[in-house]
């Protein structure tokens, strides 16, 4: 741990490295390693447990999640951060292992060794919303999500429906995952700042996660209602079946996508499913 302490602060390394955030790879460092512990405490993550990270940049979030004792596997699009990590890596005893990689390409369950793994992460602006839907619905489920987002983008995740924020983002993340807002972060908290706040979102990945079947029938229903939202269900799922589908499904084809919970949207993708079988 004393290793780590002795680091210069990031922002000494960033300038003795004359390295500055890509706009183009929605790049904003967050340097406060206030913010950053406070979110490795979020993620309950410590001693030996495996931590999947994506696009530490000059590795804030990577030191404190490090200072937990955990092994932190950091996915990096930008190869400038390369030495930055490296040097972290070393002061760290090897808990840190970079791979330069798109995140949306990666395959995380080979990245965690077959073992289970956390996701952590201040993520890209620009990529974000992506990589969210392919944890929540693809192959590898991580034990938790602790992650960093545009307030906005937050907000739609944990929406409640009948709010404004509620659509297909929250539908699809409330039935893959417990999903709660622990954090705001101010934007004079990175650097650059950036134009919106930012909140981090914690997901647990439920029990009763949807199978792969159910879970392609639910985004093919969320999309059609969403596409839509201010149509009745019985025209914005008119392709899926309609009326008929709501009726299948044990709801009223005249109300809005809006104002459908979570099991009103998973009753209409067994409906679809059955349908589809029929």
């Amino acid at each position: 741990m004393s290793a780590l302490e002795d680091l210069p602060p990031l922002r000494e390394t960033l300038a003795a490295h004359d390295l500055l955030a890509k706009k183009s790879f929605g790049q904003h460092f967050l340097l406060d390693l206030n913010i950053t512990r406070k979110i490795a405490r979020l993620a309950e993550v410590g001693e030996g447990q495996r931590v999947i990270e994506v696009g530490p940049g000059p590795g804030g979030l990577t030191r404190a999640l490090l200072e937990t004792g955990a092994r932190v596997t950091a996915v990096e699009m930008d190869p400038r951060f390369e030495p930055l990590l490296h040097e972290l890596s070393a002061a760290a005893d090897g808990r840190l292992t970079l791979v330069i990689a798109d995140a949306l390409k990666v395959d995380e369950a080979q990245l965690a060794g077959g073992e289970p793994a956390a996701i952590v992460s201040n993520l890209p602006y620009n990529v974000g919303t992506p990589l969210l839907i392919k944890w929540l619905t693809g192959p590898f489920t991580p034990v938790s999500m602790t992650l960093m987002f545009q307030k906005e983008v937050a907000e739609r995740i944990v929406a409640e429906p009948g709010s404004e924020a509620y659509g297909r983002l929250a539908v699809i993340s409330q039935a893959c995952a417990r999903a709660r807002l622990v954090m705001d972060a101010p934007a004079r908290a990175f650097t650059p700042p950036p134009k919106v706040d930012s909140a981090v979102v914690r997901l647990v990945p439920r029990e009763d996660r949807p199978a792969p079947a159910r879970l392609a029938a639910l985004q093919a229903v969320t999309q059609a209602a969403f596409g839509q939202r201010r149509k009745m269900l019985r025209a914005s799922l008119k392709a899926l079946g309609g009326g008929e589908l709501c009726e299948a499904a044990g709801l009223a084809s005249d109300i809005r996508a809006e104002t459908v919970g979570i099991e009103g949207f998973l009753a209409l993708a067994d409906a679809l499913i059955a349908r589809r079988a029929g």
